[in-house]
């Protein structure tokens, strides 16, 4: 057994390691074994300087530079760890990735070092006042209402950990001041004119390309718009789809042929009803040849070929091929450029996104049962009432506001019965 002795009534003990002189002393301080050495070879040196060393830890510890509790930054690590392992398979991968990376980058940082019951809505006010004015400094713009959001709701996340384990008795308030009722504004949409300004470019494109070799990057986006609007599929959806994922089919209550698609995303598996006009563009898209490169093949691209040369350059796409193997995205912002198209009328960039936005404003205009709307389009009539309905006109019933309740007269009888019209007056003719 090494040679051990307590002081302080059993707070510190003064020992030595085997093979070693010299004396060390340890004390179980604010939840953690801690130790040191005292570069001393006399037992009465080493036990003046353990008293020191336990005396200054408790110095530190009233001056707050030792946390007698979880840090943010253990949590965090904690938090982490247990996410990426329940999430498995159950989250996207980005998604999680940006979990790792909004603790990293931004959270960490600025609550690192605090206990978890440090944080309080005061600190979570100023970590968001920090996020303004650093966002402001670095880029001249604060940080965006959601990118602010998903942050604090990754903080939540990171202290509920911290409440389940019993590192914390209770939460935060993360409610925003001065913001308790926001502003709701619609989706970047592409209105019927602007949308067909859209295509009618796209389609130009593709016909007439600027760059020699890009037929196909510009038949793509063509047909990727067509359908995206046809479909209402989110981005990331229709960049996972396989050709063996769209069927096309004879609707026997529409009278027209359709595609059903069964579609992947970050609701799962669901499926989706195409508008008649998706037909098209697909079967363009399926019998399109596509370059080789696109399959790892580092070759050239021909923009004509004969058939004898299709084994090295081009082939037909089989049935697990994606269909939108690469998204055209600065292709996309080109044309929205010179369509002048880029952003609507309240300043709101439009995206890929938008062309799923114009589905659904497109199919609300045309009447259509916004239960079916949302069942296809996987999201639910909130979000569509939420986002979309409140701005289309043609979702008001101008009938039904501009009722008229019938009047009595002194009598009490109906002066005015509820089918009859208010009188008008005599209309002045004049010269056209």
């Amino acid at each position: 057994m090494p040679e051990q002795h307590a002081i302080l009534g059993g707070k510190v003990h003064v020992y030595k390691r085997p093979n070693s002189s010299l004396w060390q002393c340890s004390s179980y301080f604010a939840g953690k074994n801690r130790r040191t050495s005292t570069k001393e070879e006399s037992l009465s040196k080493a036990k003046e300087i353990a008293e020191d060393w336990y005396l200054q830890l408790r110095g530190k510890l009233r001056g707050g530079e030792i946390k007698s509790e979880k840090t943010f930054r253990e949590v965090s690590e904690r938090y982490l760890h247990e996410y990426d392992i329940i999430t498995q398979g159950q989250r996207n991968k980005r998604y999680v990735e940006g979990q790792h990376w909004r603790s990293s980058v931004h959270l960490v940082p600025f609550f690192g070092n605090l206990g978890v019951s440090e944080i309080t809505a005061g600190k979570i006010q100023e970590y968001r006042i920090h996020r303004h004015q650093e966002a402001i400094t670095k880029r001249g713009k604060p940080p965006g209402h959601s990118t602010l959001h998903q942050e604090i709701v990754t903080l939540r996340q990171t202290l509920k950990t911290a409440l389940r384990h019993g590192w914390l008795d209770r939460l935060p308030d993360f409610s925003e001041p001065y913001r308790s009722s926001p502003k709701i504004s619609h989706r970047a949409w592409f209105s019927p004119e602007e949308y067909k300004r859209l295509y009618e470019a796209t389609r130009k494109r593709a016909h007439e390309p600027k760059k020699k070799g890009f037929t196909w990057e510009a038949e793509q986006l063509h047909d990727y718009v067509l359908l995206a609007v046809n479909t209402g599929l989110r981005p990331d959806e229709a960049w996972r789809l396989e050709f063996r994922d769209v069927t096309i089919v004879d609707d026997e209550d529409l009278g027209k042929t359709i595609l059903e698609i069964e579609v992947r995303g970050k609701r799962g598996v669901g499926y989706c009803k195409s508008m008649p006009g998706a037909v098209r563009p697909f079967e363009r898209l399926r019998s399109r040849l596509r370059p080789a490169r696109i399959y790892g093949v580092n070759t050239p691209i021909k923009t004509s070929v004969t058939s004898a040369e299709l084994g090295d350059q081009w082939r037909i796409p089989g049935p697990t091929d994606l269909i939108f193997p690469k998204w055209q995205r600065e292709l996309f912002k080109t044309i929205l450029d010179e369509q002048n198209l880029r952003f609507d009328r309240e300043g709101r960039p439009r995206t890929a996104y938008s062309l799923r936005h114009t589905y659904i404003c497109l199919r609300l205009m045309e009447g259509a049962d916004i239960y079916q709307i949302a069942k296809n389009c996987r999201t639910s009539v909130e979000m569509i009432e939420k986002y979309y309905a409140a701005h289309i006109k043609t979702s008001l019933d101008a009938a039904a506001i501009n009722v008229m309740r019938p009047k009595k007269n002194k009598k009490g009888k109906k002066a005015i019965q509820p089918t009859q019209a208010l009188p008008q007056p005599p209309q002045q003719e004049t010269d056209v």
